[in-house]
């Protein structure tokens, strides 16, 4: 049988007598080669492995084999005498094992503070092929919030029903471990340790001991003594809580998972400013037609894997005639450009309500568009977002009757101290709330504010008060809005359970519009990215019946604009 190529190469850099050393036993037979007498074998093994360590130091392979079990390579019990197998059997294979157990490393233990887990009751499912460690305390405090009808205590029983499950799993051994991908999480590869012994461990005497994070700390401290093999991190949403672990000499981390976003800054705006030089390269091979009141045009070239349906273009450059565009769809290698009708003329003014740049025209446009069935819009404090969403959603309720109604709901929290319970009717609850929608309905019912067509004049601020019912988010659930005109004000203090539940409730026909000011969040543990409103807007880009527009210009005042900016 002729030799594989792969030896002759590695030969070729031994000299002559090697190579005809290690060729001689391999011809004679295999059983001469397992013999630990022939010469050839420590040869081989200078060749293949000049480093290795003598039979007398192979005991440090089973950290190897260790790691890789960590890592979910091979199961814990299993294969304790695979090291001095390879070691004594087959040299030439083990540097491979050795770069692979580098490289991946062994998996990391995740100490969960009880935070974590009521703040996403999923959290146990999404560390990937890392282990998890509950300590006992996380389990009574757990216990402890399960008990009443908010948010977090539906989610505190939920993890207790999940871990409930995981323990009831045929099989399962707390001692060694419990697969967190038993009940079916097929992207959780690790294991879920409980505390079910003392731990050793000594912080300073200023961190009472009875205090439930001093008690979790420690455990992190008792784990990096008992499992020096293996990086032992505390997950906790406690800012405090990973100051404190820092302060110690302990590795913290916060919860990323539910982030939509690491950076606001890379939000999708909705659109895109084609290049100066865009019409001297594609000018000759775009393709354009018309279709009514709007021009088409089909463009090429390495802008168009940039480009989402429903995204904003615009050409802006002196002395060339502006562009401003829709992709209305994207094909291969091509993209077609749907041109906008312009709301910031008089004639095609929305309830009496003209655009003032260019965010505001786009914005508008995605509002009067029946196929569009979501909008979301992002903006600083005066960009006229709730202004257009209600004159947009008058003209269509009042002028089109393309809906129903207009529902307007909002996240209910205070900016500073709550003034209590307030008397009424959902709706006079709900009033003091609606400042907002009070101030631009007065605007919009003005003489020179709401002349548009012979239902603008006619209309009185009842007629439209009729027209306009005010909900509370507490009672949406099982709810369904069929041919409604669904206004969801200050959407970035809404968490992504949230906003998950009121878009749900769209029927047939109806239109939900997300708005928001994500400089402006006022509910605890919500970042820029993890607001519901970015969640939102980061889930349905690109989706053919949504989109989305960040204004950045403030129309409200000169004072307004210049407070946004420096304070």
């Amino acid at each position: 049988m002729p030799l594989p190529p792969a030896p002759n190469r590695r030969a070729a850099l031994l000299t002559q007598d090697a190579f005809d050393h290690q060729q001689a036993p391999q011809a004679r037979g295999r059983k001469r080669v397992a013999e630990p007498d022939e010469a050839p074998a420590p040869v081989a093994a200078a060749v293949v492995a000049p480093a290795a360590p003598a039979p007398s130091e192979a005991r440090p392979a089973r950290p190897r084999t260790r790691r890789s079990q960590d890592n979910g390579v091979a199961p814990a019990p299993v294969a304790a005498p695979a090291a001095p197998v390879a070691t004594a059997t087959a040299p030439a294979p083990k540097p491979a094992r050795e770069r692979k157990a580098r490289s991946t490393g062994p998996a990391k233990l995740f100490v969960l503070d009880t935070n974590v887990l009521l703040h996403d009751p999923t959290s146990l499912f999404r560390f990937e092929e890392h282990d998890i460690y509950l300590p006992m305390i996380v389990l009574e405090e757990l216990d402890a919030h399960k008990k009443g009808m908010t948010e977090v205590a539906r989610n505190g029983r939920q993890v207790s029903r999940s871990l409930d499950a995981l323990v009831a799993t045929p099989g399962a051994d707390i001692g060694r471990g419990i697969k967190l991908d038993s009940t079916g999480q097929r992207a959780a590869g690790g294991c879920l340790f409980f505390q079910t012994s003392g731990l050793d461990f000594d912080l300073p005497a200023s961190l009472p001991p009875g205090k439930a994070d001093n008690q979790i700390l420690g455990v992190v401290e008792g784990l990096r003594k008992q499992q020096s093999a293996r990086e032992v991190v505390l997950v906790s949403k406690d800012i405090n809580m990973r100051v404190k672990a820092r302060a110690l000499g302990l590795p913290a981390e916060d919860y990323q998972n539910d982030k939509a976003l690491e950076d606001g800054d890379l939000l999708y705006s909705g659109m895109l400013a084609l290049p100066p030089d865009f019409w001297n390269r594609n000018g000759k091979s775009v393709e354009s037609w018309q279709s009514g009141a709007h021009t088409f045009y089909r463009i090429s070239g390495p802008i168009v894997p940039q480009l989402m349906i429903n995204q904003f273009v615009y050409f802006e450059a002196p002395g060339e005639p502006s562009l401003y565009a829709r992709v209305s769809e994207i094909r291969d290698k091509t993209a077609v450009l749907k041109t906008l009708k312009d709301y910031g003329h008089a004639k095609n003014a929305v309830w009496g309500v003209t655009t003032r740049n260019r965010e505001q025209n786009f914005a508008v446009n995605l509002l009067m568009d029946p196929e569009v069935d979501f909008v979301t819009l992002a903006g600083t404090a005066g960009t006229g977002k709730t202004l257009m969403a209600l004159a947009t959603g008058l003209t269509q309720v009042l002028d089109d009757r393309r809906y129903t109604e207009i529902i307007m709901t909002r996240a209910t929290v205070s900016v500073g101290e709550d003034i209590g319970f307030l008397p009424g009717t959902e709706e006079e609850k709900m009033g003091p709330w609606m400042g907002a929608l009070d101030d631009n309905l007065e605007f919009l019912a003005k003489g020179d504010g709401g002349n548009a067509g012979e239902w603008g004049r006619a209309a009185t601020n009842d007629l439209i008060r009729s027209r306009i019912k005010i909900k509370s988010m507490n009672f949406m659930r099982g709810r369904t809005f069929m041919n409604k005109f669904v206004i969801i004000d200050e959407a970035q203090n809404l968490t992504p359970k949230q906003m998950k539940t009121l878009i749900t409730r769209a029927g047939p026909g109806t239109k939900i519009i997300c708005m928001g000011n994500l400089a402006q969040i006022d509910t605890p543990y919500l970042t820029e990215g993890s607001s519901g409103l970015t969640f939102a807007v980061d889930r349905f880009k690109g989706w053919p019946h949504s989109g989305h527009i960040t204004l950045a210009r403030g129309e409200r005042s000169r004072l307004a604009d210049f407070a946004s900016d420096v304070l």
